[in-house]
C-alpha cells in the first residue's frame, strides 16, 4: 500500500480523494476542492496489482467490487481520476506510439469479416430493452446534433439526422447504401423525407430483426431493404453512402478496405459521408477496458490516420465539420436516463452489469472532456463538380426541413 501511496500522491494533486485500505488505515489524496469522494479497498492484492495496470484494473476494480465508493459517486470519482491523468500525463499532446503500442495496435483491432461480427455481437446483440433504457424511441446509438445546448434527446437526434441528409444531397429515387444502419432509424428518415430507397447493412442479429420489424411496420418494405451483411460483401452502386457510429468498429488495419469499398460501390457523380468519434491528437490505442468490455476490436482515428487512406482510394474529401463536446451533451442524457431504469437493467442482467455500463457511459462523457475525443463528419465525392460550390446548400435543407417538421408529419421530400 505504501508504493500505491506515493503514486496516488503524485498523481492526484486537484480534488479531494479519501482511501481507506483493506486494514482500516486512512489515506487523503489532493488539494481538497470539489466534491470529496471515498472509497473503501477490501482486497490487499487490490493495490498493487493496480500499479501494473492501472488503466484496467481500475474500472475493472469497480466494477468486481474490489473496492466501494463510500462518499460520493462513480462519476465524482471517475471525473477526479480523469482529470488528474489527464493534468499529468496529456491527452492533447501525447507522443506518437511506440513500436510496442502500433504492434498491439495492429493485433487488437484486427477485424476481418467473420472477427467483425463476433466484436459486433458482443456488443450490440444484448437484450434488446436495454437500449431502450437510455435512447430515445428512434434508437439513435450515435452523436446528437445540439443546435440548441438545451435540447431534449429526441430534438437533438432528429437534428442529427437532418444534419447528416443535408450533406447528402438526396434526391427521390436515389439508391443509398446505410453501412452500419443500427435500428434503422436514419434509414427511415431517409426515405420518408427524400423518397430515396436505402439499402441498410448491419452486422447484428438483434438490430436486424429490429430494424426489419420497424421496416414493415412504417410501410416502407418497397424503399428500404436491411441486410446482415459485412459492408465488404456488398457488390451494387450507389447514388449515396453514408456511414454513422460504424467506422469505429472498422480498425486502423482496414481503413483502406472501408474507403476502397465506399470508393467501389459509389456511383461517379456521388457522395459519401462518414460520421465517426476521432481523436483530435495523434493517433492512441483504444482504452484496454473499453477494448475488453464494451468494444472489442474497436478503434477512434485521428483524422492523420484517416486522410492517406481517402485519398489512396480516390474519393475526394469536399468538407470536414469537427463536432465538438456534442456526443459528451449526448452521453449526459444516456448516462441519466441509465440511472433512472437502473433497476430495470438489473433485473435485465445483474449487479456487475450494471456498474459496467455506469462506468462505460460515464467515463466517455469524460473522455470527450480531457481525452480530447470528437465527433468528425467527412463528406467525399468521386469528382470535384458533384456538389455545389458553396456550402450554403446544407443550410438551407437543413433549415427548410426543420420548418417543415415543425409545422408536422410530411412525405417525402425532394431535396434541394
Amino acid at each position: 500500500m505504501i508504493l500505491f501511496a506515493r503514486f496516488a500522491e503524485r498523481l492526484i494533486q486537484d480534488g479531494d480523494l479519501h482511501v481507506e485500505d483493506s486494514d482500516g488505515r486512512a489515506y487523503r489524496f489532493g488539494n481538497g476542492t470539489g466534491t470529496r469522494v471515498k472509497i473503501k479497498i477490501h482486497s490487499k492484492l487490490f493495490p498493487w496489482k493496480l500499479l501494473l495496470h492501472p488503466n484496467l484494473l481500475f474500472p475493472e476494480g469497480y466494477v468486481d467490487g474490489k473496492f466501494s465508493i463510500v462518499e460520493g459517486e462513480i462519476r465524482d470519482l471517475l471525473d477526479l481520476m480523469k482529470r488528474n491523468i489527464a493534468r499529468r500525463y496529456g491527452s492533447r499532446h501525447q507522443r506518437h506510439p511506440g513500436l510496442a503500442q502500433r504492434l498491439a495496435r495492429y493485433i487488437l483491432e484486427h477485424n476481418p469479416v467473420g472477427r467483425a461480427q463476433k466484436n459486433v455481437s458482443h456488443h450490440y446483440d444484448l437484450d434488446g430493452g436495454l437500449y431502450d433504457l437510455f435512447l430515445e424511441s428512434d434508437k439513435q446509438y450515435s452523436c446528437a446534433y445540439f443546435i440548441d445546448p438545451d435540447a431534449s434527446l429526441e430534438a437533438a437526434q432528429a437534428a442529427k439526422k437532418r444534419h447528416i441528409a443535408s450533406k447528402l444531397r438526396i434526391a427521390p429515387g436515389h439508391r443509398v447504401l446505410d453501412i452500419g444502419c443500427g435500428w434503422g432509424g436514419l434509414a427511415i428518415y431517409l426515405a420518408q423525407q427524400t423518397g430515396a430507397k436505402v439499402l441498410g447493412v448491419t452486422l447484428s442479429r438483434e438490430q436486424h430483426k429490429i430494424a426489419s420489424e420497424r421496416v414493415r411496420q412504417t410501410g416502407l418494405s418497397e424503399q428500404i431493404e436491411i441486410r446482415l451483411q459485412d459492408y465488404r460483401e456488398v457488390e451494387e452502386s450507389f447514388d449515396r453512402i453514408v456511414s454513422v457510429g460504424m467506422f469505429e468498429h472498422v480498425g486502423f488495419k482496414h481503413y483502406g478496405e472501408f474507403f476502397n469499398a465506399i470508393y467501389q460501390r459509389l456511383e461517379d457523380d456521388g457522395v459519401a459521408l462518414l460520421h465517426t468519434i476521432g481523436r483530435l491528437g495523434c493517433p492512441q490505442t483504444t482504452h484496454p477496458w473499453i477494448r475488453k468490455y464494451i468494444f472489442p476490436g474497436g478503434a477512434l482515428p485521428s483524422l492523420s490516420q484517416m486522410v492517406p487512406h481517402i485519398e489512396a482510394s480516390g474519393l475526394f474529401t469536399c468538407d470536414i465539420e469537427i463536432l465538438r463536446l456534442h456526443y459528451a451533451k449526448t452521453l449526459e442524457h444516456w448516462a441519466a436516463r441509465f440511472k433512472a431504469n437502473r433497476d430495470k437493467a438489473k433485473q435485465l442482467y445483474d449487479e456487475r452489469f450494471c456498474r459496467m455500463w455506469e462506468v462505460y457511459l460515464l467515463s466517455c462523457i469524460f473522455a470527450f472532456h480531457y481525452d480530447y475525443l470528437a465527433n468528425f463528419q467527412v463528406q467525399m465525392t468521386k469528382r470535384l463538380d458533384t456538389l455545389p460550390l458553396c456550402r450554403d446548400y446544407m443550410l438551407d435543407w437543413e433549415r427548410a426541413e426543420a420548418h417543415a417538421d415543425a409545422e408536422g408529419p410530411t412525405l417525402a421530400r425532394q431535396s434541394g
